[in-house]
């Protein structure tokens, strides 16, 4: 390999392909000279897709990430591409993220295939999602309604809802916006409701604004190992960097840090930056376990650790501060 030859790490779904060939375009479109190859790693979450993501499992946290990671020690891959909601919440010794890239869409939608959409589901429809977050939302908005865990990649799921076999009945399906439009989707949201076409299925969209996202939701990640990096690369990747979305994410990173941090915790967070002042604005939900309930926090300030601490004193009764 010579000096200006990178390899991409990334997961094998569609989603994780399209946003590391958005990582790649971007980074030679401020780096042409860059030679970039993509390698597919195939993490724990993938392989076993028996693990419930709503639960804490004995193969601790980074069930998307952490074979990524152990291959950027192991100089297998120069960078991995994560979702950055998949990325625990402290980066392993060794390692950093190296470029945050700017935001997508934070919200979280609903699919159906009924035109009427969420509001007019039945009492007893199914509602598909393994997030403790968007379960504790549908308890608090749609107590009549069945959540029923579900896994795979987006294809995979919106595939289960087209369907809808009997024995595995889904009625609706919560899903990331940003996902979906990064995989092509044209989604045509008009005041927070859009349709799209899925395999000759129309699937009816709402956009949901009163569910705070996940930590870090929209964002994509790049992690590098922490030395040693090519001078070259580590230029086009600051280029590519996105600031303000860095800070926002941070804050609510820290946030999720601070509560105790984990894929289990149901904490909606969205951290927006002031315009003219450049203060941050954190503001969250939060459910400390199941049918709790639901608490909020907010607070303004510079730095991404100062709004973090007091909105995790707001939520939380004891500080996990590692």
């Amino acid at each position: 390999m010579n000096s200006s030859s990178f390899i991409l790490g990334t997961r094998g779904s569609a989603l994780a392909r399209v946003q590391t060939t958005m990582v790649r375009e971007m980074l030679l479109a401020v780096a042409p000279q860059l030679l970039l190859e993509e390698k597919i790693i195939t993490t724990t979450g993938d392989a076993k897709q028996n693990l419930a993501l709503h639960e804490p499992v004995s193969e601790g946290s980074g069930l998307f990430t952490r074979q990524l990671e152990e291959a950027l020690l192991a100089r297998e891959i120069d960078a991995a591409v994560h979702s950055l909601k998949d990325l625990p919440v402290v980066t392993p010794p060794g390692l950093k993220l190296a470029a945050i890239l700017p935001r997508a869409n934070v919200a979280d939608v609903v699919i159906t295939l009924e035109k009427e959409g969420w509001s007019k589901l039945a009492p007893g429809a199914m509602v598909g999602t393994s997030s403790p977050r968007r379960l504790e939302w549908v308890r608090s908005q749609r107590a009549d309604l069945v959540v029923k865990p579900i896994r795979g990649n987006v294809p995979t799921r919106l595939r289960k809802l087209a369907v809808r076999q009997e024995a595995h009945r889904i009625d609706a399906l919560f899903l990331a916006r940003a996902g979906l439009e990064r995989l092509g989707f044209d989604l045509g949201i008009v005041n927070g409701q859009g349709k799209f076409l899925f395999e000759g299925s129309e699937l009816f969209v709402t956009e949901l604004t009163g569910l705070f996202p996940a930590p870090g939701q929209g964002a994509i990640a790049i992690e590098t190992r922490a030395e040693n990096n090519d001078p070259e690369f580590k230029k086009a990747l600051g280029k590519i960097h996105h600031e303000e979305t860095a800070r926002c994410v941070e804050a609510e990173r820290l946030l999720l840090r601070y509560l105790g941090g984990g894929c289990h915790m149901a904490l909606g967070a969205l951290a927006t930056i002031d315009p003219a002042s450049q203060q941050l604005h954190l503001r969250a939900t939060y459910v400390p376990f199941p049918s709790a309930q639901l608490r909020k926090g907010e607070a303004t300030g510079v730095a991404p650790e100062e709004v973090a601490l007091r909105v995790a004193t707001q939520l939380g009764e004891k500080l996990a501060i590692i």
